[in-house]
C-alpha cells in the first residue's frame, strides 16, 4: 500500500471541516484496498441499508420442436442479501507529532509524486490509509466483532461447515495445511481441480491468494529453495522482477488480506463488496481543537459502511475451511 494515498484535493478554507465531499475521501480510504482497488470483487455502491443478489438457475430448456407452446424446463431464483455495517473513525491526533513530517513533504523532501496541500489533507491522507488497510484484512477475515464486519473466510467457512454447496472437498484434496514452496503447486493444482466445469473457463475467473502463498509460489518458480521448479519455472530468472502470477492459465491475484495458508477460486462476478459510499451515512469531520479547549489536538471522525456477501456458493473453492 501506498504510504501517501492519492486523494482528491479539496479546497478548505477552515481548519474545521464537515462539507459535501465527505464521500470522495470514504471513497479514496475504501478503494485504496487492495481487493478494491483491483476490481477483484464485484463493487457495489450506494447500499443504503440492504440490498438483494439475485441469481438465476435454468435446467432442461431446450426441448423438441412442437406446434404449440409448451413451457419447458425449470427456473430457479435465489437470493442472497448483503448488509453493509456502519463503521467509523473517532481519532484524536496531537499535530505535534505530524507537523514536521508534513513541512518535509510540503518543502518538497519526498519522493511522492502528489503531497497534501493542507495539513487537513496530510491527516486524512495517513487515517484513510490505515483505513484501507483495516477493510482490506476486513473483507477476507473479518468477522462480526466491534470495528470490522463478516468476511469471505467466515461466510465460506460456515457454510462448508453446514454443506451448504461450497466445494471443498474431493479427490485428493485437503482442507487445510501449511503451503510451502515445496508444495505450493500441490495445493494448487488440487483448487484447480475442484473447480466446478461451468465456471472453469470463465473470463473473470480468478485464483485469490494471500501474501504468504503468494511468496511460496514464486520461490517455488524462481527455482530458489526447496520444491523450487528451476528452468520449469520461471527458467532460474528469480532476480529479473516480479512475476505476473497465474496458475495453468487463471489469474492468481494476491490480497494482503487474505489470511496465512487460505486459498479461494472464484468468479470476481460471485464475489460482492457493499458500501454506502455516496449515501448519507459518509461523513468526515477535522476538527482543530485549538479554539475549542486550547489543545493542539484535531480530531478525526468517519462514518461509512462495508460489508462482502458471496452469490453462488457452490461455484466457489474455498481452501483452508477448518484451518
Amino acid at each position: 500500500m501506498k504510504q501517501i494515498q492519492k486523494f482528491g484535493q479539496p479546497t478548505i478554507t477552515s481548519t474545521t471541516y464537515a462539507g459535501e465531499s465527505a464521500g470522495q475521501f470514504i471513497a479514496a480510504a475504501l478503494l485504496s484496498a487492495r481487493t478494491l482497488d483491483n476490481k477483484l470483487v464485484t463493487i457495489m455502491p450506494n447500499v443504503k441499508y440492504k440490498s438483494v443478489i439475485q441469481k438465476i438457475a435454468v435446467a432442461n430448456i431446450v426441448n423438441d420442436g412442437a406446434c404449440d407452446f409448451a413451457t419447458s424446463g425449470a427456473v430457479t431464483l435465489t437470493e442472497q442479501v448483503i448488509t453493509p455495517k456502519e463503521l467509523q473513525v473517532n481519532l484524536e491526533l496531537c499535530k505535534a507529532n505530524f507537523v514536521a513530517s508534513w513541512e518535509a513533504l510540503s518543502l518538497g523532501f519526498s519522493a511522492f509524486d502528489e503531497i497534501p496541500k493542507s495539513f487537513t489533507d496530510y491527516l486524512i491522507s495517513y487515517v484513510g490509509g490505515n483505513v484501507a488497510q483495516a477493510t482490506e484484512t476486513a473483507i477476507w477475515q473479518g468477522t462480526s466483532s466491534n470495528g470490522s464486519f463478516l468476511g469471505f473466510q467466515s461466510i465460506l467457512s460456515a457454510s462448508v461447515a453446514a454443506s451448504t454447496g461450497v466445494i471443498a472437498a474431493g479427490t485428493g484434496f485437503e482442507l487445510s495445511g501449511s503451503i510451502t514452496a515445496a508444495n505450493v503447486v500441490t495445493k494448487l493444482t488440487a483448487v484447480q481441480t475442484a473447480i466446478p466445469n461451468s465456471v472453469y473457463g470463465k473470463e473473470d475467473l480468478v485464483i485469490y491468494i494471500g501474501s504468504g502463498v503468494a511468496k511460496a509460489y514464486q520461490t517455488a518458480m524462481s527455482g530458489n529453495g526447496s520444491g523450487g521448479l528451476g528452468a520449469n519455472g520461471f527458467n532460474n530468472q528469480m532476480n529479473i522482477g516480479e512475476k505476473e502470477l497465474n496458475f495453468q492459465g487463471i489469474p492468481l491475484a494476491l490480497c494482503p488480506g487474505l489470511g496465512d495458508n487460505k486459498i479461494v477460486a472464484a468468479q470476481k462476478s460471485n464475489l460482492f463488496f457493499g458500501t454506502g459510499l455516496l449515501s448519507d451515512y459518509n461523513t468526515v469531520k477535522v476538527l482543530d481543537m485549538a479554539d475549542i479547549d486550547g489543545s493542539q489536538n484535531f480530531r478525526i471522525i468517519m462514518r461509512y459502511t462495508a460489508g462482502v456477501q458471496v452469490g453462488i456458493l457452490g461455484d466457489i473453492v474455498y481452501y483452508g475451511a477448518y484451518a
